[in-house]
């Protein structure tokens, strides 16, 4: 377009279009952590959620997943009247019409627990004797009984207390935490996964579509970082290229990749530049994050772990220095939870590799003044049935998801309580239920985020964590 003289002038459309475009740069530039990379985005820009709407509790979490589904029976819920019954028949009132997982049409047994309960703490909570070093900080957790889940087998499950769906391509809730409140890590991922194995069984397998990021942009998904060899695939460069090199291959090709979003203005060619930033800042904090052997030996025996082992115990040392440089959410997974048959024989291995390590990550952070901003939380995917499972050889549960136990500690949450309750046998949770949907929404609450509000636009709708389902905060757990 041309006016009367001859000068070519800009439609005010291209004006608008590219005006914006320069003042989205300036905005761009502001965010910069550091002078790396001075034409770029920073990795962690801050959330969508700001202000905050409540007052935050906790900066971050440490979700703590015991894959498979541990036995509520043998773990946190003491049930003497499953003992009295052991052997007889389960009263069909409680069963008729129920789902279930492997039972289903089967002869139900009772199934008393296998081992014994010891009281901790000023409240004397009774827990399993397997977890002696949890119960030495009971005064700091909030045990819950009565958590119910609407999947009863592994996969679906997983995704329901990971998503808020059973459906696969939701975003998992540590992406939903970045997406709302960012990052304080400049060169550390914002949602971080580590996964451990028992030494026992074949394990249930673990998915990455457990952490992923679903529809909300990419970058918000979780990176597993390997706890044993090399953290990340490919973290290291080539022979013959210095990171001056790389820094500048990095910025080149995110050059490139700015003209084509201004072009067509897509948003995951923005996840594409920062997470190109994201990476090449990885290649110099992640061997050092990794590199637990710096901590002091008093340290290493208080979770109970060798520098390198990839053990539960390593993977919580490895939350804690993810905390402390900024990580908002650190999704640690132990798998082999799974215990159809020798129950008695493989719980305790579990318990054992886990009981100390957690105990020690809470104690870790109240020295240092983090537990009170740190909400770590322990849960399976569901829990397992009053009945025996398998009646050739040692006996197991089935999976179950009416009842199951898990529990809280620091972020605002009120230490050295019970909550809720399951019946006599454990079958289902009876006094102040709550559901995954429940859980999501306190976590959010607790990190300053209102879940009702907290929304992102999918298909038409106003998608969010805790799904279109009633939920409420559990105001009853938090201080």
């Amino acid at each position: 377009m041309r006016n009367t003289t001859g000068v070519k002038l800009m439609q005010r459309r291209s004006f608008l279009a590219n005006g914006s475009r320069g003042i989205g740069s300036v905005a761009l530039a502001s965010l910069l952590p550091s002078p790396a990379f001075p034409a770029g985005l920073s990795p962690n820009s801050t959330g969508v959620v700001s202000p905050l709407p409540l007052r935050p509790k906790a900066k971050r979490v440490i979700w703590l997943t015991m894959a498979g589904g541990p036995s509520h029976l043998e773990t946190f819920d003491h049930k003497p009247k499953l003992a009295e019954m052991h052997g007889k028949p389960m009263p069909q009132s409680m069963t008729k019409g129920q789902q279930l997982a492997q039972l289903q049409g089967q002869k139900l047994v009772c199934q008393g627990p296998q081992f014994a309960f010891q009281k901790f703490g000023r409240n004397q909570t009774e827990i399993s004797v397997l977890f002696p070093h949890i119960g030495s900080v009971m005064d700091d957790i909030c045990l819950v009984r009565s958590m119910t889940t609407d999947a009863i087998n592994h996969d679906p499950a997983h995704m329901f207390m990971n998503t808020g769906s059973q459906i696969a391509g939701r975003p998992s809730m540590g992406s939903w935490v970045t997406y709302g409140l960012g990052s304080e890590s400049s060169d550390l991922p914002g949602f971080v996964v580590l996964v451990s194995t028992g030494r026992g069984r074949s394990p249930q397998p673990i998915a990455a579509r457990q952490w992923s990021s679903g529809f909300l942009p990419s970058k918000h998904q979780g990176v597993q970082l390997r706890s044993k060899g090399d953290p990340v695939l490919y973290l290291g460069n080539p022979a013959g290229i210095s990171r001056e090199a790389q820094s500048a291959d990095v910025q080149a090709i995110n050059s490139l990749n700015r003209k084509f979003d201004s072009v067509v203005d897509d948003p995951e060619i923005a996840t594409r530049i920062s997470q190109y930033e994201m990476a090449f800042q990885m290649q110099g904090s992640v061997p050092d994050l990794m590199d637990i052997s710096k901590e002091n030996s008093r340290m290493l025996q208080m979770y109970g772990c060798n520098p390198g082992d990839g053990s539960f115990a390593s993977n919580c040392l490895l939350a804690r220095r993810l905390a402390e440089r900024g990580s908002r959410f650190i999704q640690l997974y132990h798998r082999d939870w799974d215990h159809h048959s020798l129950l008695k024989e493989e719980l305790p291995l579990r318990a054992k590799e886990v009981d100390q390590a957690c105990a020690a990550l809470i104690r870790d952070l109240k020295q240092r003044g983090m537990l009170e901003e740190t909400l770590i939380v322990w849960t399976g995917e569901f829990g397992r049935t009053p009945m025996a499972q398998g009646n050739k050889g040692p006996v197991g549960r089935d999976h179950h998801n009416k009842a199951m136990s898990m529990w809280m500690a620091g972020g605002g949450v009120r230490g050295g309580m019970v909550f809720g309750a399951t019946d006599d046998l454990g079958y289902a949770a009876e006094k102040d239920v709550i559901t995954v949907h429940d859980i999501h929404a306190t976590m959010l609450h607790l990190l300053g985020i209102d879940h009702e509000s907290f929304t992102f636009k999918f298909q038409g709708l106003d998608a969010k964590l805790t799904g279109v389902e009633p939920s409420r905060v559990v105001k009853e757990v938090l201080l």
